[in-house]
């Protein structure tokens, strides 16, 4: 689980707080998706987990765990992040990358043994990147380094995920079959919070939708609580409708042209 609450974010020499007042809770078992316009404070949320960005006021847990007090390694074991950049420092090899999500699991100077690497594997798989393990990471589009840093996170293990735009430079396909995955561990149990722009996919995979303007809750809820058009034309400041995807029934935003 992970549970936001009254989160204060300023970042030095901003005029105004990222996140102001947040809160929320993302649940086992269900994906939460984070949503609102550019600046409304989504990935800060993100950044505020992982420690990037301290709070100045409020909390931020995982699990049982307090964001601003715990051992970065021990909750490294329950949670697992793919942010919306990163680049490694050098190219090393796809598969040298994934084995990185083990490095949680063990001491300083341990070694990774066969066992991690059938996990590595393993999350290659699951992540559709097995084909993709002997590449190096700067020979990879920027579709196939998703994939790859999908898997890595998979490979890390844990409870919860969070991830950032994780369909960035995916195609439909992909993106899809990566939407379909974070349900299927949502269904195993895991705690999925995602950041995304993309309303309509969210609709139809999410089961809470929290949505963010000006770095307050501006609504949550199921998305058919969230996704309506007295709720969204406000936060947006864009003409919109909202009708029902014909094929399963989600809400469907549909932009009008600004007369």
């Amino acid at each position: 689980m992970i549970t936001i609450t009254n989160a204060v974010v300023r970042y030095p020499g901003a005029r105004v707080n990222a996140l102001d007042g947040a809160s929320f809770v993302a649940q086992p078992g269900s994906i939460t998706a984070v949503v609102g316009p550019n600046g409304s404070g989504k990935s800060t949320v993100v950044r505020a987990l992982i420690g990037q960005v301290a709070l100045a006021s409020g909390s931020a847990r995982v699990g049982a765990f307090d964001v601003a007090t715990a051992d970065r390694r021990a909750m490294a074991r329950t949670l697992a992040v793919v942010t919306q950049r990163e680049e490694p420092t050098f190219p090393l090899a796809a598969r040298d990358y994934v084995m990185l999500g083990r490095y949680p699991h063990h001491g300083a100077w341990s070694a990774l043994g066969p066992a991690d690497a059938a996990v590595a594997e393993a999350a290659a798989v699951r992540a559709g990147a097995s084909e993709l393990m002997d590449r190096r990471t700067d020979e990879l589009s920027g579709g196939e380094w998703q994939r790859v840093r999908l898997a890595r996170a998979l490979a890390q293990g844990g409870d919860v995920l969070v991830l950032d735009e994780p369909g960035t430079f995916l195609d439909v396909a992909h993106e899809m079959a990566a939407f379909g995955l974070l349900e299927e561990l949502a269904r195993e149990g895991r705690t999925i919070l995602l950041v995304s722009h993309q309303l309509n996919l969210v609709a139809r995979f999410a089961a809470h939708i929290v949505l963010l303007h000006h770095g307050h809750v501006a609504a949550a809820g199921t998305p058919a609580d969230v996704m309506r058009g007295d709720v969204l034309e406000p936060v947006y400041d864009w003409p919109l409708v909202v009708a029902r995807d014909p094929a399963v029934g989600a809400p469907v935003l549909i932009p009008l042209k600004r007369r």
